[in-house]
């Protein structure tokens, strides 16, 4: 049976408008990508902000609603945050520091039994060998000094670029925690016709999105602390605390996080208690990063956020894969965001009974 002429041609308009209109759509989403990276230094500390804002205005709004001054509630809050975040750090560093000699001498230990371990069978390293190999390394090592200064100076100049972006977002999340509900009325009274509704509502509803990003996501660091502290403490390590906070702080910082707080703690096992235990420690920590990673950030930030599972994970894995870490952090929140828009735009379009 021929194909109707007529049909052929309209099915061949509608794909080529449509393909017009999506390549369209995906020059302007490349056009505005270019834009936010050619503003990265000054989009990346207002993101930082506006997370650390969500985490931190419930007591703000507390102390707001018993009659404190905005200025005071937003410093009051500053000043507790920064306290916590220091004695966070000191919690660290101080138990280290005082069993830093013990330590050193456990790495001593550990570098002979591994030698000793290594001279035996199977593997029959003579101490020959190791000096050999040892000489080699250092060999390489001072061929590449020139890399190697390099390298330094740009990691001077990251954390350089860390510091102040740290500064800029502690003042930008003064002036969020101080002056945010002026935010949206001011925002209202910029926008003509119909946007003075929309955009407002659709800016509340996004900042209520990534608060649950926040609090979801600091239930699982919770989580992960929990679990490994425990399983730190029943296999006797040392340093529990401090490594269970370690690993809530880095809960924050996808990936890299996890496995930074990870190789501290089988480090301490293995200088402090030995290879078995070590080993074990490195199970445990597995084991809760599986049990994070499928079951409790899916769950909980699926519930907080409104997203499907399946879509927290795909979101992580794009922008792990687009963005190194960056994007991982951010793709939860962004595809939360870009669904909450869809979510209003869809209400809007449907049409009222």
């Amino acid at each position: 049976m021929p194909l109707s002429a007529p049909k052929t041609r309209d099915a061949l308009r509608t794909s080529a408008r449509l393909s017009g209109q999506t390549l369209l759509v995906l020059l302007m989403t490349a056009v505005a990508l270019w834009i936010l990276g050619k503003m990265w230094s000054v989009v990346w500390p207002l993101t930082v902000a506006l997370l650390l804002t969500t985490l931190t205005w419930p007591p703000v709004r507390f102390l707001r609603r018993h009659g404190w001054r905005p200025a005071l509630a937003a410093s009051a809050v500053m000043v507790a945050f920064l306290l916590a975040a220091c004695g966070t750090i000191v919690g660290i560093a101080v138990p280290v520091a005082s069993q830093s000699p013990q330590l050193a001498t456990g790495v001593e230990d550990g570098i002979q039994k591994l030698r000793t371990w290594a001279a035996g069978p199977p593997l029959n390293i003579g101490d020959d060998q190791v000096t050999k190999a040892l000489d080699t390394a250092v060999e390489k090592l001072q061929e590449s000094v020139g890399s190697i200064v390099t390298y330094t100076v740009s990691g001077v100049s990251t954390i350089v670029d860390g510091v102040v972006t740290t500064v800029l977002a502690l003042f930008l999340m003064f002036f969020f925690l101080k002056d945010g509900p002026r935010f949206l009325p001011w925002l209202a009274r910029q926008m003509p016709g119909r946007l003075a509704t929309d955009v407002p509502q659709v800016t509340a509803r996004s900042w209520d999105t990534l608060g649950s990003f926040v609090r979801g996501q600091a239930l699982v660091g919770l989580l992960d602390a929990v679990f490994i502290g425990l399983g730190l403490w029943i296999v006797g390590v040392p340093l529990v605390l401090p490594l269970a906070v370690l690993t809530f702080v880095t809960a924050f910082i996808p990936i890299v996080g996890a496995l930074f707080a990870g190789f501290v703690a089988v480090l301490i096992a293995l200088v402090s208690n030995g290879p078995t235990d070590a080993l074990i420690v490195l199970g445990i920590i597995v084991l809760v990063q599986q049990l994070e990673g499928n079951v409790f950030q899916p769950i909980l930030q699926s519930r907080g956020l409104g997203l499907h599972a399946a879509v927290v994970l795909l979101a992580v894995t794009l922008g792990g894969s687009l963005a190194g870490i960056v994007g991982s952090l951010l793709a939860v929140p962004v595809a939360a965001v870009l669904a909450t828009v869809w979510t209003y735009l869809r209400e809007q379009l449907t049409p009222q009974s």
